[in-house]
C-alpha cells in the first residue's frame, strides 16, 4: 500500500526548463564518450576529434599496465585523434559498447564514469584480437550546447585475447 503524507504533498514541483537543460546536459555529455568510441570504430577523425577539447589528455597507461605495457598519456586533440586512428587504420577493426554510466554536473563542468567494452580485431588476422572491459573516467567541459572530453583515464577490469591486436 503507497501512503502520501502532507510533506510530500507540499514539495515544490520541478521547474520544467530546469529539469529539460539536465537532460540536455546529460544526453550531450554521454554522446562526447559515443562519439569517442564510434568515431574510432567508423575510423571518422572528424566524429572521434568532437568528442574532445583542444587540450584533452588522455590516459590509457592504466589499462595496459594489465598486459605491462608503458603508453605515453597522449595531450591534445590532434595528437590523440592522430595517435588513435594512425594506430588502427588499415590494421585493426574495433567497436566499443558503452554501459553503466553515471554523471555529475557542476556548473560549465561535468564527471562522467562508465563501462566501455572495446573489442578490437586485426584486419590481416581476425582469430587475432583483443576483448577488454574498461572503466572511463573522464573530466568534460561544457563549450556552448556541446559537452567535451577534456580528461580521459581508462583502466582495465578484465582482459581476454591478445593484446597486440591494440598495439601491434
Amino acid at each position: 500500500m503507497y501512503v502520501t503524507t502532507d510533506r510530500a504533498l507540499a514539495a515544490p514541483a520541478a521547474d520544467p526548463a530546469a529539469v529539460a537543460a539536465e537532460l540536455r546536459d546529460r544526453a550531450e555529455i554521454l554522446d562526447a564518450l559515443l562519439r569517442f568510441g564510434l568515431g574510432q570504430d567508423l575510423h571518422d577523425r572528424e566524429l572521434f576529434a568532437s568528442s574532445f577539447t583542444p587540450d584533452a589528455e588522455l590516459d590509457f597507461r592504466p589499462a595496459a599496465a594489465a598486459w605491462d605495457a608503458e603508453p605515453p598519456v597522449m595531450a591534445g586533440r590532434d595528437h590523440i585523434v592522430t595517435t588513435i586512428l594512425g594506430m588502427f587504420a588499415g590494421r585493426v577493426t574495433t567497436t566499443h559498447q558503452v554501459t553503466n554510466s553515471r554523471i555529475t554536473v557542476d556548473g560549465d563542468r561535468a564527471r562522467l564514469t562508465s563501462l566501455v567494452e572495446a573489442q578490437h580485431v586485426l584486419t590481416a588476422d581476425p582469430a587475432t584480437h583483443a576483448l577488454l572491459k574498461n572503466r572511463y573516467d573522464v573530466e568534460l567541459r561544457r563549450d556552448g550546447d556541446r559537452w567535451l572530453m577534456h580528461r580521459v583515464r581508462i583502466d582495465n577490469v578484465w582482459l581476454t585475447g591478445e593484446p597486440r591486436a591494440i598495439f601491434g
